[in-house]
């Protein structure tokens, strides 16, 4: 199709609302599907439930798949390999939690969709109860690999924790959310770092044996659908659906349901780098 011509099939599909003049206009790993990569051990976010994806993640990739009238499946990938799964075309985005950041933004796209931040976690039979980062230098930080953190903690360690004597932050990467949680119940870590709605999460099932110490959150991001950069029809019929799902109320009740928030255009160019 000429690049005029698809513009043109696109922006039909945002004026008049049609999910099968979304689908038409773009071509996906498998024809009629919307394939998504997923870390399916991430509740709230993402995770399976009774054998099928659960979580927002999931709820929202089916409503956009459902306005653009194509049918969602659903690949388990752990973080680390999500974003190389989908530029090596193993699926058409990845909705699992992904935090928007600009060094992330050098190599795919985003459909911005919520925002959050971390929170510190520890053992509540132990004394430690960390407030913010500050109170990480000297100790073994338990976190799931890939996080967009990770980095930020080295820097702290390096700029303020070892100049100051005060010893280097020790973070230790595990595949999953779960392994890091098991982590800390073992002791194999002090705290353990994790997004906030996640943490809340885990709270909840684990029958008062941990609890969050963070007095607010920690480097407040955005979370976004990973989109690869070539694929500038599907990133445009992704935001079309999510404009017509929030004109007709379907996304506002998904993230009331939730009790999530979406980002606001200050906060988009800010996670950005802009």
């Amino acid at each position: 199709m000429p690049p005029f011509r698809r513009a043109a099939a696109i922006l039909a599909a945002v004026v008049l609302g049609t999910g099968p003049a979304m689908a038409a206009a773009v071509t996906t790993v498998q024809p009629g599907k919307l394939t998504v990569g997923s870390d399916l051990t991430y509740p709230p976010y993402a995770y399976m439930q009774d054998g099928k994806p659960a979580g927002f993640d999931a709820d929202f990739s089916r409503m956009l798949a459902r306005q653009m009238s194509l049918q969602p499946v659903f690949l388990d990938t752990r973080f680390p390999d999500l974003i190389l799964g989908m530029r090596a075309h193993r699926f058409d985005i990845v909705a699992s939690a992904l935090y928007v950041t600009p060094e992330r933004h050098k190599l795919i796209n985003y459909v911005p969709y919520l925002t959050t931040g971390s929170s510190l976690l520890v053992l509540t039979s132990g004394t430690y109860a960390p407030a913010d980062v500050d109170a990480l230098c000297g100790k073994r930080i338990g976190t799931i690999k890939g996080a967009s953190w990770t980095p930020k903690l080295a820097k702290v360690s390096a700029e303020h924790c070892v100049p100051g004597k005060r010893g280097a932050i020790q973070v230790r990467e595990y595949p999953t959310s779960p392994e890091a949680l098991m982590a800390l119940k073992s002791k194999a870590v002090d705290v353990m770092m994790e997004d906030a709605a996640v943490s809340h999460e885990l709270v909840q099932q684990s029958a008062g044996s941990i609890k969050v110490t963070s007095t607010k959150l920690i480097y407040p991001i955005v979370i976004g659908l990973g989109v690869n950069k070539d694929d500038t029809a599907l990133l445009d019929a992704l935001n079309a659906a999510l404009k017509a799902t929030t004109d007709n109320g379907e996304y506002p009740a998904l993230l009331k349901k939730y009790g999530l928030d979406k980002p606001d255009a200050a906060d988009v160019q800010s996670a950005l780098g802009q």
